[in-house]
Protein backbone atom coordinates (compact mmCIF):
# COMPACT_ATOMS: atom_id res chain seq x y z
CA UNK A 1 0.00 0.00 0.00
CA UNK A 2 1.53 3.31 -0.59
CA UNK A 3 2.31 5.17 1.75
CA UNK A 4 -0.10 8.66 1.04
CA UNK A 5 -2.74 6.52 0.91
CA UNK A 6 -4.95 8.79 3.43
CA UNK A 7 -5.08 11.34 0.43
CA UNK A 8 -6.80 8.89 -1.21
CA UNK A 9 -9.84 8.52 1.45
CA UNK A 10 -12.92 11.09 1.52
CA UNK A 11 -14.71 11.86 4.75
CA UNK A 12 -17.16 9.38 4.11
CA UNK A 13 -15.21 6.33 3.33
CA UNK A 14 -13.52 3.54 5.25
CA UNK A 15 -10.48 1.79 3.78
CA UNK A 16 -11.15 -1.77 4.76
CA UNK A 17 -8.11 -4.59 4.64
CA UNK A 18 -9.18 -7.75 2.98
CA UNK A 19 -6.15 -9.56 5.09
CA UNK A 20 -5.34 -10.84 1.56
CA UNK A 21 -1.90 -9.73 0.41
CA UNK A 22 -2.30 -6.31 2.37
CA UNK A 23 -5.07 -5.61 -0.10
CA UNK A 24 -7.68 -2.64 1.01
CA UNK A 25 -10.70 -1.46 -0.54
CA UNK A 26 -12.35 1.84 -0.26
CA UNK A 27 -15.87 1.66 0.18
CA UNK A 28 -18.88 4.41 1.68
CA UNK A 29 -19.22 4.66 5.77
CA UNK A 30 -23.15 4.44 4.86
CA UNK A 31 -23.96 2.56 1.70
CA UNK A 32 -23.82 -0.28 -0.43
CA UNK A 33 -20.80 -2.30 1.20
CA UNK A 34 -19.82 -5.92 -0.03
CA UNK A 35 -20.89 -9.46 1.27
CA UNK A 36 -19.93 -12.63 1.09
CA UNK A 37 -21.62 -13.03 -2.53
CA UNK A 38 -18.69 -11.71 -3.46
CA UNK A 39 -16.10 -13.55 -1.85
CA UNK A 40 -17.28 -16.65 -3.44
CA UNK A 41 -17.60 -15.44 -6.54
CA UNK A 42 -14.05 -14.57 -6.55
CA UNK A 43 -13.07 -18.36 -5.39
CA UNK A 44 -15.58 -20.04 -7.50
CA UNK A 45 -13.91 -18.29 -10.58
CA UNK A 46 -11.85 -20.19 -12.46
CA UNK A 47 -8.24 -18.73 -14.08
CA UNK A 48 -5.31 -19.41 -15.83
CA UNK A 49 -2.01 -17.58 -15.87
CA UNK A 50 -2.86 -16.11 -19.02
CA UNK A 51 -6.28 -15.03 -18.67
CA UNK A 52 -7.88 -12.43 -19.03
CA UNK A 53 -10.87 -11.29 -16.72
CA UNK A 54 -13.70 -8.73 -16.97
CA UNK A 55 -16.32 -8.25 -14.36
CA UNK A 56 -19.44 -6.93 -15.03
CA UNK A 57 -21.95 -4.40 -12.28
CA UNK A 58 -18.24 -4.31 -10.33
CA UNK A 59 -19.32 -2.18 -7.75
CA UNK A 60 -16.48 -0.64 -5.59
CA UNK A 61 -14.38 -2.85 -7.52
CA UNK A 62 -14.35 -5.96 -4.69
CA UNK A 63 -14.08 -8.80 -6.83
CA UNK A 64 -11.17 -8.14 -9.07
CA UNK A 65 -9.18 -7.29 -5.80
CA UNK A 66 -10.07 -10.16 -4.31
CA UNK A 67 -9.19 -11.76 -7.85
CA UNK A 68 -5.87 -9.82 -8.14
CA UNK A 69 -4.89 -11.84 -3.71
CA UNK A 70 -6.07 -15.07 -5.23
CA UNK A 71 -6.08 -15.91 -8.77
CA UNK A 72 -3.24 -16.65 -11.98
CA UNK A 73 -4.53 -13.65 -14.42
CA UNK A 74 -2.60 -11.64 -16.94
CA UNK A 75 -5.07 -8.51 -16.55
CA UNK A 76 -8.91 -8.13 -14.40
CA UNK A 77 -10.81 -5.13 -15.88
CA UNK A 78 -13.88 -4.11 -13.90
CA UNK A 79 -17.19 -2.83 -15.75
CA UNK A 80 -19.80 -0.24 -13.35
CA UNK A 81 -22.58 2.20 -14.30
CA UNK A 82 -22.14 4.38 -11.26
CA UNK A 83 -19.47 6.79 -11.58
CA UNK A 84 -19.05 7.34 -7.82
CA UNK A 85 -18.70 3.45 -7.34
CA UNK A 86 -15.85 3.45 -10.30
CA UNK A 87 -14.11 6.26 -8.52
CA UNK A 88 -14.01 4.68 -5.22
CA UNK A 89 -12.48 1.50 -7.43
CA UNK A 90 -9.96 3.71 -9.19
CA UNK A 91 -8.75 5.14 -6.21
CA UNK A 92 -8.59 1.57 -4.61
CA UNK A 93 -6.22 0.46 -7.29
CA UNK A 94 -3.87 3.25 -6.99
CA UNK A 95 -3.50 2.68 -2.95
CA UNK A 96 -2.69 -0.96 -3.78
CA UNK A 97 -0.19 -0.25 -6.40
CA UNK A 98 -2.51 -2.74 -9.05
CA UNK A 99 -2.72 -0.43 -12.02
CA UNK A 100 -0.07 -2.52 -13.98
CA UNK A 101 -2.73 -5.45 -13.49
CA UNK A 102 -6.35 -3.78 -12.57
CA UNK A 103 -8.40 -1.81 -14.01
CA UNK A 104 -12.31 0.10 -14.05
CA UNK A 105 -14.38 1.27 -17.01
CA UNK A 106 -17.48 3.34 -16.17
CA UNK A 107 -20.03 1.91 -18.61
CA UNK A 108 -22.85 0.63 -19.16
CA UNK A 109 -23.36 -2.93 -20.10
CA UNK A 110 -26.55 -1.95 -21.66
CA UNK A 111 -24.20 -0.07 -24.92
CA UNK A 112 -23.83 -3.17 -27.20
CA UNK A 113 -22.17 -1.28 -29.34
CA UNK A 114 -19.42 0.19 -26.86
CA UNK A 115 -19.44 -3.49 -25.76
CA UNK A 116 -17.87 -5.25 -29.10
CA UNK A 117 -15.44 -2.33 -29.33
CA UNK A 118 -13.70 -4.00 -26.46
CA UNK A 119 -11.38 -7.01 -26.29
CA UNK A 120 -12.72 -10.30 -25.65
CA UNK A 121 -11.90 -12.10 -22.12
CA UNK A 122 -11.49 -15.34 -21.35
CA UNK A 123 -13.43 -15.36 -18.21
CA UNK A 124 -16.09 -13.40 -16.85
CA UNK A 125 -17.32 -12.93 -13.71
CA UNK A 126 -20.71 -11.23 -12.38
CA UNK A 127 -22.71 -10.60 -9.24
CA UNK A 128 -25.82 -8.66 -11.06
CA UNK A 129 -28.50 -7.10 -9.18
CA UNK A 130 -30.44 -10.35 -7.63
CA UNK A 131 -34.14 -8.22 -7.34
CA UNK A 132 -36.55 -7.94 -10.03
CA UNK A 133 -37.28 -4.53 -10.39
CA UNK A 134 -41.21 -3.44 -10.00
CA UNK A 135 -41.96 -0.02 -10.69
CA UNK A 136 -43.19 2.69 -8.68
CA UNK A 137 -41.76 0.72 -5.35
CA UNK A 138 -37.90 1.83 -5.07
CA UNK A 139 -36.07 5.06 -5.43
CA UNK A 140 -34.15 4.69 -8.86
CA UNK A 141 -31.87 7.10 -7.86
CA UNK A 142 -30.98 5.32 -4.82
CA UNK A 143 -27.56 3.70 -5.11
CA UNK A 144 -28.85 0.58 -2.89
CA UNK A 145 -31.68 0.02 -4.73
CA UNK A 146 -29.50 -0.06 -8.30
CA UNK A 147 -26.95 -2.67 -6.50
CA UNK A 148 -29.76 -5.09 -5.64
CA UNK A 149 -32.78 -4.39 -8.09
CA UNK A 150 -32.76 -4.67 -11.56
CA UNK A 151 -33.22 -0.63 -12.21
CA UNK A 152 -29.55 -0.31 -14.74
CA UNK A 153 -29.65 -3.57 -16.03
CA UNK A 154 -31.48 -6.97 -16.18
CA UNK A 155 -30.76 -10.83 -15.71
CA UNK A 156 -30.94 -10.70 -19.65
CA UNK A 157 -28.84 -7.76 -20.27
CA UNK A 158 -26.22 -9.49 -18.12
CA UNK A 159 -26.29 -12.30 -20.13
CA UNK A 160 -26.49 -10.57 -23.44
CA UNK A 161 -23.33 -8.64 -22.14
CA UNK A 162 -21.52 -11.68 -21.04
CA UNK A 163 -21.80 -13.30 -24.21
CA UNK A 164 -20.88 -10.10 -26.39
CA UNK A 165 -17.71 -9.58 -23.89
CA UNK A 166 -16.24 -13.82 -24.02
CA UNK A 167 -14.13 -15.20 -26.35
CA UNK A 168 -15.12 -18.47 -28.00
CA UNK A 169 -15.69 -21.68 -25.18
CA UNK A 170 -15.09 -18.29 -22.59
CA UNK A 171 -16.14 -19.18 -19.10
CA UNK A 172 -19.12 -17.16 -17.25
CA UNK A 173 -19.14 -17.02 -13.47
CA UNK A 174 -22.00 -15.63 -11.88
CA UNK A 175 -23.34 -15.63 -8.36
CA UNK A 176 -27.38 -14.86 -8.11
CA UNK A 177 -30.07 -16.23 -5.82
CA UNK A 178 -31.73 -19.91 -5.92
CA UNK A 179 -35.01 -18.26 -6.78
CA UNK A 180 -33.91 -17.04 -9.72
CA UNK A 181 -32.25 -20.30 -11.08
CA UNK A 182 -34.68 -21.15 -13.41
CA UNK A 183 -34.57 -17.52 -14.79
CA UNK A 184 -30.48 -18.05 -15.35
CA UNK A 185 -30.43 -21.36 -17.23
CA UNK A 186 -33.18 -20.20 -19.28
CA UNK A 187 -31.75 -17.18 -20.46
CA UNK A 188 -28.06 -18.42 -20.51
CA UNK A 189 -28.90 -21.01 -22.57
CA UNK A 190 -31.28 -18.36 -24.83
CA UNK A 191 -28.50 -16.68 -25.59
CA UNK A 192 -25.94 -19.99 -26.18
CA UNK A 193 -23.93 -19.47 -22.91
CA UNK A 194 -24.71 -23.64 -21.87
CA UNK A 195 -24.60 -23.79 -18.01
CA UNK A 196 -21.95 -26.14 -16.83
CA UNK A 197 -21.64 -26.15 -13.45
CA UNK A 198 -23.95 -25.23 -10.19
CA UNK A 199 -23.30 -25.00 -6.69
CA UNK A 200 -25.65 -24.19 -3.91
CA UNK A 201 -24.42 -22.48 -0.66
CA UNK A 202 -26.60 -22.64 2.40
CA UNK A 203 -26.65 -21.00 6.06
CA UNK A 204 -26.09 -24.31 7.28
CA UNK A 205 -26.76 -28.28 6.77
CA UNK A 206 -30.17 -27.22 8.04
CA UNK A 207 -30.92 -24.61 5.92
CA UNK A 208 -32.55 -24.33 2.48
CA UNK A 209 -29.84 -22.54 0.09
CA UNK A 210 -29.62 -18.85 0.22
CA UNK A 211 -27.29 -17.97 -2.79
CA UNK A 212 -26.10 -19.94 -6.11
CA UNK A 213 -23.31 -19.94 -7.94
CA UNK A 214 -23.42 -21.13 -12.16
CA UNK A 215 -20.69 -21.34 -14.19
CA UNK A 216 -21.46 -21.10 -18.22
CA UNK A 217 -19.45 -21.48 -21.48
CA UNK A 218 -19.96 -19.93 -24.63
CA UNK A 219 -21.35 -22.17 -27.45
CA UNK A 220 -20.31 -24.80 -24.77
CA UNK A 221 -21.85 -28.26 -25.32
CA UNK A 222 -24.87 -29.51 -23.19
CA UNK A 223 -23.71 -31.01 -19.85
CA UNK A 224 -24.39 -29.94 -16.36
CA UNK A 225 -23.06 -30.85 -13.01
CA UNK A 226 -23.76 -29.89 -9.71
CA UNK A 227 -20.88 -29.52 -7.23
CA UNK A 228 -21.35 -30.34 -3.26
CA UNK A 229 -23.09 -28.18 -1.60
CA UNK A 230 -20.94 -25.22 0.58
CA UNK A 231 -22.29 -24.60 3.83
CA UNK A 232 -21.31 -21.21 5.84
CA UNK A 233 -21.95 -22.15 9.46
CA UNK A 234 -21.19 -25.47 11.42
CA UNK A 235 -23.94 -26.70 13.53
CA UNK A 236 -22.59 -24.51 16.67
CA UNK A 237 -22.87 -21.58 14.82
CA UNK A 238 -18.88 -21.12 13.83
CA UNK A 239 -17.48 -21.02 10.41
CA UNK A 240 -16.98 -24.18 8.06
CA UNK A 241 -13.80 -25.04 7.12
CA UNK A 242 -14.21 -24.32 3.60
CA UNK A 243 -15.41 -20.94 4.18
CA UNK A 244 -12.49 -20.09 6.45
CA UNK A 245 -10.77 -21.49 3.71
CA UNK A 246 -11.66 -19.44 1.59
CA UNK A 247 -11.90 -16.43 3.68
CA UNK A 248 -7.96 -17.43 4.68
CA UNK A 249 -9.58 -17.30 8.53
CA UNK A 250 -7.63 -14.08 9.05
CA UNK A 251 -10.67 -12.02 7.67
CA UNK A 252 -13.05 -13.29 10.27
Amino acid sequence: MIEDYKNYIKEDETLDDLQLKGIHIIQKTKGFRFGVDAVLLANFAKSKRSSSIMDICTGTGIVPLLIAGKKEFSKVTGMEIQEDMIDMAKRSVIINNLKEKVEFKCSDLKDLKYLKTLEKVDVLTVNPPYKVYKSGILNVSDKDAIARHEIACTLEDVVIASRILLKDNGRMFMVHRPERLADILCTMRKHKIEPKTIRLVHPNSKKAPNIVLVEGQRDGGAFLRFEPPLYIYEEDGEYSEEIKNIYNEDIL
